[in-house]
Parts: C-alpha cells; sequence; structure tokens
C-alpha cells in the first residue's frame, strides 16, 4: 500500500480518508508515528509511557478517524495504560477505566500510541517535571513547547501526529500551541465532559485539541463534545457539526482588539505587534475591528485565581507529599491553610470578575489579544527562582492573558500567526460563551488567507517523514 504524501500526513481526517479508501492500514499508520516517535522523541522528550504493540494490533472503529495515531495527555486516565500525572507519586499508576473522552476517541476510530509529557499535576506552563523531565520546543530545543499540554503540541509540531490531545485549565491548550506555531481551542464551559470526575465549582478545565489545521480541530471537538450523566455543567449543544463550520463565511463580525492583559504584566512589544497585524488582517477581510478592553484588569488576578489552582494538588490522593515537586507541595499547603470562607470568597469575587468580563460581548463578537505575554521561554525558566510561589508568578508572566477564559468559561482559540527571531508568535480569539462556531468559522478564514502549516519546523519534520 501507498505511503501517506506529506500533504496528507499533518491533517488526521485526510489520514481516515486513506484508510477508508484502503490506501493504507491502521497498522501502517501507527507504524509510521511509532518511527516518527523514535527519531523525535531522545531529544523532545514528549512521550513518557508507550503502548506501541497494543496499538500495533488494534482494529480501531469506524469513525470520523479511523486508524488515525493519538497521544492522549498525561493527567487524563487511560485503561490499561501507565498515567503519572507526571508525579513520582504516581509512577506506577496504572488506572483500570478509561476517562470519558478517551472512550469517546476510540469510539472515533483513534488507535492510542501512548502518554504526552505534562508537567506534574498540569500545575504551570511549561512542560517539566522531576518524574519525566523537561519536554522540548521542536523550534528550538533550548525553548519549552510551553504547558502543560506541552507534550502534545511538540508532538504535532515535529510532524509525528497530526492532532493530538490537550487540556485547558489556565491556558493549557493555547499556551503550548503558542509556543509550538499551532492552532489550539479551549472548549466553553461544559462543552466535553470531565467524567468519570466532577465538576469543580468553576470547571476551569476543558480536553480540547492541538492540530495543524483547523478542520482536524473541529472535528475533534465534534468527537469529544456532549453531556455525560451526573455533569453538572453542559453547554447547549450546537446548531450543527463543528466541522461544518469550517469553511462557513462568518459575516461581518466586531471585533475588539486590546494588548492589555487581565494581569498586569509587561508584554513583549514585538508580540504586540504581531497581534495588531492580525487585527489589521481582520479589518482587511471586512470585519469591523476596534481597540477596546474588556473590563478584566486585576492587579490581585493571580492571587484570587492561585485559591482555586492550589486545590489541585490537594486533591490528589498522595500519601507522602514529599514526593512532589517544591511547587506542588506549597501549593497544596497554601489550599489547606485557606479556609472554607476564604476560598468561598475567592470563588465569588472570580464569578463578580467573569460576570463583569463576559458582559463585554454584549456589544462585541470577538476579542483579539496577543497569545502570550513574552516568546516561548528557556527550558528551566520557570523553576529558575527556588521560592516556589516566584515560580508561580512566573507563569502568570509568561501568560497573563489565559486564565481569565477559564474563569469566564469561553470559549478561546490560539491561532498561528507570525515568527519572531525563529520563534512563533501566536494570537488569542476569545469568543462568546458557547460560541465555539464562531471562533472555527473565524480561525479557518484565517488559516485560507495566511497558512501556517508550511511554517512548522523542517528540522525534525523532515527526519521524522524518513
Amino acid at each position: 500500500m501507498a505511503r501517506p504524501r506529506r500533504s496528507t500526513l499533518i491533517d488526521a481526517l485526510a489520514l481516515a480518508a486513506s484508510v477508508r479508501a484502503g490506501e493504507t492500514s491502521p497498522r501502517e499508520l501507527a507504524d509510521e508515528a511509532i518511527a516518527r516517535i523514535e527519531a523525535t522523541n531522545p531529544e523532545l522528550n514528549f512521550l513518557v509511557t508507550d503502548c506501541f504493540d497494543a496499538a500495533r494490533s488494534a482494529a480501531p472503529a469506524d469513525g470520523p478517524f479511523t486508524g488515525v495515531p493519538m497521544l492522549v495527555k498525561d493527567l487524563t486516565e487511560t485503561a490499561g495504560v501507565r498515567t503519572t500525572f507526571s508525579s513520582h507519586a504516581f509512577a506506577d499508576y496504572v488506572p483500570v477505566a478509561d476517562a470519558a473522552v478517551v472512550r469517546r476517541m476510540k469510539a472515533a476510530g483513534f488507535v492510542v500510541l501512548g502518554k504526552s509529557n505534562t508537567p506534574e499535576f498540569g500545575i504551570t506552563a511549561v512542560t517539566e517535571s522531576d518524574l519525566n523531565g523537561a519536554c522540548r520546543n521542536p523550534w528550538d530545543t533550548a525553548r519549552t513547547p510551553g504547558g502543560s499540554s506541552g507534550g502534545a503540541a511538540a508532538a504535532v509540531s515535529a510532524g509525528v501526529l497530526p492532532l493530538a490531545h490537550g487540556s485547558d485549565g489556565g491556558g493549557s491548550i493555547r499556551i503550548p500551541a503558542t509556543c509550538c506555531g499551532l492552532f489550539g481551542l479551549k472548549p466553553s464551559r461544559g462543552r466535553v465532559s470531565p467524567a468519570p470526575f466532577t465538576s469543580g465549582s468553576l470547571e476551569l478545565s476543558q480536553s480540547g485539541p492541538l492540530s495543524v489545521t483547523v478542520r482536524d480541530a473541529a472535528a475533534f471537538l465534534d468527537v469529544l463534545a456532549g453531556y455525560e450523566p451526573g455533569d453538572a455543567h453542559w453547554a447547549p449543544p450546537p446548531e450543527r457539526r463543528f466541522l461544518d463550520e469550517v469553511g462557513a463565511d462568518p459575516g461581518r463580525l466586531r471585533v475588539a482588539f486590546t494588548a492589555e492583559p487581565p494581569m498586569p504584566y509587561p508584554v513583549d512589544p514585538r508580540l504586540v505587534d504581531v497581534a495588531r497585524d492580525a487585527a489589521d488582517a481582520l479589518a482587511d477581510l471586512g470585519h469591523d475591528v476596534v481597540e477596546l478592553t474588556p473590563a478584566w484588569a486585576d492587579g490581585d488576578a493571580l492571587s484570587k485565581f492561585a485559591k482555586l489552582w492550589q486545590v489541585t494538588p490537594a486533591l490528589y490522593p498522595v500519601r507522602d507529599e514529599s514526593l512532589l515537586m517544591p511547587l506542588n507541595r506549597a501549593l497544596a499547603e497554601g489550599a489547606r491553610a485557606t479556609s472554607s470562607v476564604e476560598f468561598g470568597q475567592a470563588v465569588l469575587a472570580l464569578q463578580r470578575t467573569a460576570r463583569a468580563t463576559v458582559a463585554f460581548w454584549d456589544d462585541v463578537d470577538v476579542v483579539l489579544t496577543p497569545g502570550l505575554a513574552k516568546p516561548p521561554v528557556e527550558v528551566g525558566w520557570i523553576f529558575e527562582p527556588d521560592d516556589p510561589w516566584d515560580q508561580f508568578r512566573r507563569g502568570g508572566e509568561f501568560t497573563p492573558y489565559t486564565p481569565i477564559v477559564n474563569v469566564t468559561g469561553q470559549p478561546a482559540a490560539a491561532v498561528p500567526w507570525d515568527v519572531v527571531d525563529g520563534l512563533p508568535a501566536g494570537i488569542q480569539l476569545i469568543g462568546p460563551p458557547a460560541g465555539e462556531a464562531l471562533l472555527i468559522r473565524l480561525s479557518a478564514q484565517l488559516e485560507a488567507a495566511r497558512p501556517w502549516a508550511d511554517r512548522l519546523p523542517d528540522r525534525f519534520r523532515g527526519a521524522s517523514m524518513g
């Protein structure tokens, strides 16, 4: 059977079509992806656990992604496949059941090759841990691919896979997508179920795609989206498939451009220029672009967010906290030292912020911001300070635009846009509540106007193609 061409390799839907047409087989696709992993992972460290033998013998379900290889983020439980959460405390943990999103992926025909690297408990904006080591950016291996879905982003950016699973609780899809020159989509609150786990008071995290093409991301969201019994939040079902929105006319939109982040940290002026260029491009496409900022500026935003964020490591059933990295130990200790009243006050304060922020979309359709405040930082930069709270603050300095969207529950897309000093520089598009369809239409329009797939780093992609 014919080996898929490079042009089809970057698109998961095309790979599935080649399987259905009998032009290739799931086994061939698995073997080719495994070969690319073996050629690139020693340098990039995006894969932390493999299940290659099972993938080679898999009989995938008949679905939109039949036979397409997939990496699942190592924060998401996979039956029979080690799930470490990148923590020494779970180094040997093997779940007995799949998370709902993994079940949905398998039903769509994906073949799981293994687990992608993430920071311990997904707690920070880079992908580095004591257990699984540092994941590196294919654009520059001295730089981070971002976090916490950094392993997924590195694998896709290097040409190993066209699409990978991520999750986003404070920017963890959008940050690595921006660092690696990819498209990433954080769904609306309640769009993708956390089952079998329960929702938090604000349900910050949603699973979603990191991909080369918008259409792969849209089709992946179609696979993941939907209510599971017992969900505390769920988004209204879309009027039609998200895939059908790709290529649909977004109409003339009112777009607000702002470079003022919710958290008061300085922003690299080169990244502001990139976002302003994207705003000009949207105006050229016929949209009404205005320079306005939502009422989101809050000098205490990171502190309020920390009151929720610190609960994450505290809820993991860890018997020996000396096994945790200092940042997670400090966060867990902070959670236990916070009274229920203080926690409730932080939740209410963030809910008030969310209500005031979302009201801005009464007058606009989309908000455009830079993706990050800094280009991809060097590996180790977050953890340079000894004080774990300084490490936490550095994460905020790097990513001041992303956590607010998890607080409001809105959908947001990371869109590749330019290259600055050899590193990708992207933008963030924030949609109205339950507005993924609008974001997909607009992102696809930008993809058609300024394609980004050919800008991905050739060194790894060329080597990995064999």
